[in-house]
């Protein structure tokens, strides 16, 4: 009696790690499984493109815009003129770099004011795009030329 309860008692704890083993392997692939769905939901590093680079591009537009302005008007074009040449370039380069980055950056409607003999005002509208999301700002911005 003693040898078929000892025999009782293997087979109960072979059955029971037998349970672990099997728990442990379902929960180590529910993990793993978690894991690889949540890799396009979490947090995708490229998700902050478009906010970093309308961030960098309001940081960096005014003094590009005037550097090219001055550029232009020491070359001897008119003030207005030699500004819109300075926006434009400075479009076609921000489109360029964004395409480089997988954004796309466009200004809109660019209103250049003169506001005395050597301020500027100018003021558009700029759009950062990439695959997923899109961001619209008003950007208004003053250089001296």
């Amino acid at each position: 009696m003693r040898k078929a309860q000892h025999d009782s008692e293997e087979r109960a704890q072979m059955l029971l790690a037998t349970g672990v083993v099997l728990l442990l392997s379902l929960l180590s692939m529910a993990v793993f499984s978690v894991k690889v769905a949540g890799l396009t939901s979490a947090h995708e590093p490229n998700a902050d493109t478009v906010i970093e680079t309308t961030k960098e591009v309001v940081d960096i537009l005014p003094p590009l815009a005037e550097n090219r302005t001055i550029i232009w008007v020491t070359s001897g074009i008119d003030r207005i003129d030699a500004a819109k040449l300075a926006m434009d370039s400075v479009h076609d380069d921000l489109l360029h770099h964004g395409e480089i980055r997988g954004v796309e950056v466009k200004m809109l409607d660019i209103d250049i004011v003169v506001v005395n003999s050597t301020v500027i005002e100018i003021s558009l509208e700029l759009g950062v795009t990439d695959d997923s999301s899109t961001l619209q700002s008003q950007v208004t911005f003053t250089i001296e030329a």
